[in-house]
């Protein structure tokens, strides 16, 4: 029987999964639909800190979990903002009211060439904030073995957050990888990590590393 005692252990590689979630061409680049009709003054006031702590760092990071799990077969899968029509009449209400609408199948609702999918990766479309409320991912997961979900992408403080607390109640051991997830300022990345705290162990990406070496 599974009956683990603290959320502070370290994984068990055949039974984890690692999840990128959001991290895609309609809001995770410059020139991604999100930001349509916005001025590079605009974008840079808004978005400049996300765009820099990503291209700086967390895509990097996440590049390195991505090839380190790999390397180690444990499971890679994605999660991206995507309508299962072209209109959107499938979304959330949530996401009806904020606007966004990424297409079936559109070049908005890919993967980040950084960390492009794998041929037989997964990759799952979703059309709320939890990935665990607007798709079949605890199905899949439970059908994979998965205990250990270990998290990274966009943003920390909402989807991340949302997939986080979900995953914690359904059940997984989750571990977020820290600096392979980002948010539009530093103080918003703190006070997430802060409030998640007890629903998840936190890592930076080197120890992350260290532990999968191990």
């Amino acid at each position: 029987m599974f009956h683990p005692t603290s959320r502070n252990i370290a994984i068990e590689k055949a039974s984890a999964t690692l999840l990128f979630i959001d991290v895609q061409n309609y809001n995770a680049r410059r020139d991604g639909g999100e930001y349509v009709g916005m001025s590079a003054a605009q974008q840079n006031e808004q978005f400049g800190y996300f765009f820099d702590i990503i291209e700086r760092e967390t895509l990097g990071n996440m590049q390195k979990i991505q090839a380190a799990c790999r390397a180690e077969k444990i499971e890679v899968m994605y999660t991206v903002i995507e309508s299962l029509t072209k209109d959107g009449r499938d979304r959330s209400l949530d996401y009806k009211i904020t606007g966004f609408n990424v297409p079936r199948d559109s070049w908005d609702a890919q993967v980040l060439d950084a960390i492009a999918p794998g041929e037989d990766e997964i990759v799952l479309p979703k059309s709320s904030s939890s990935v665990f409320i607007s798709t079949n991912i605890d199905y899949v997961l439970r059908n994979l073995g998965t205990r250990y979900l270990v998290i990274a992408g966009f943003l920390t403080d909402q989807c991340i957050e949302s997939a986080v607390r979900d995953a914690c109640d359904l059940g997984y051991l989750v571990t977020l990888v820290t600096d392979a997830c980002a948010t539009l300022s530093p103080e918003r990345q703190q006070n997430s990590l802060t409030a998640i705290k007890g629903y998840c162990r936190q890592i930076t990406t080197d120890a992350f590393l260290s532990e999968l070496s191990a």
